[in-house]
């Protein structure tokens, strides 16, 4: 989505694609998705051509979705009903989904992080808990493995 933090995308990119110099581990096939066809900007500028638009296009299997943090997961993007379907679609069928800083509002709002402890960025820990009091949302840690969800508080974590 527009707004994307570019390391919260291209960290988890970076190390996913490199799996494909590694002998001991199944290469991956890492793509982005979005709701356009058009280019999409990260909020440090840099335009992204997206590889397919989750609206129209048949995509591949979803194995591990990473959700980054963007400008506004704490507001206009969790009424983005497209986006919401999205995530929960692809959480059927995916072994792993994983969120860097703000992402976690997105897993929470599409409803993922239910029965799941989970975490974000540290400053807006607050906001997530009132947001979504019946989560069990907790501080002083940087990331949190439960079940088949991944939260962290971004930044170096994203990695």
């Amino acid at each position: 989505m527009d707004g994307t933090y570019n390391t919260e995308l291209t960290a988890p990119y970076d190390i996913f694609q490199h799996t494909i110099f590694r002998d001991s581990i199944k290469s991956m096939n890492v793509f982005t998705v979005t709701n356009t066809d058009n280019e999409v900007t990260s909020f440090e500028g840099i335009r992204i051509l997206p590889d397919y638009n989750y609206i129209k296009d048949c995509l591949p299997k979803i194995d591990i979705l990473v959700v980054p943090s963007a400008e506004h997961h704490l507001d206009s993007d969790l009424e983005d009903a497209f986006m919401l379907n999205f995530v929960k679609q692809a959480d059927k069928d995916a072994m792993f989904i994983t969120s860097h800083c703000d992402g976690a509002f997105v897993l929470a709002k599409a409803g993922l992080l239910n029965n799941s402890v989970s975490t974000t960025f540290p400053s807006d820990i607050d906001t997530m808990k009132k947001m979504f009091p019946d989560l069990d949302i907790i501080k002083i840690v940087l990331f949190v493995h439960d079940k088949k969800y991944i939260t962290s508080a971004g930044g170096a974590k994203s990695f």
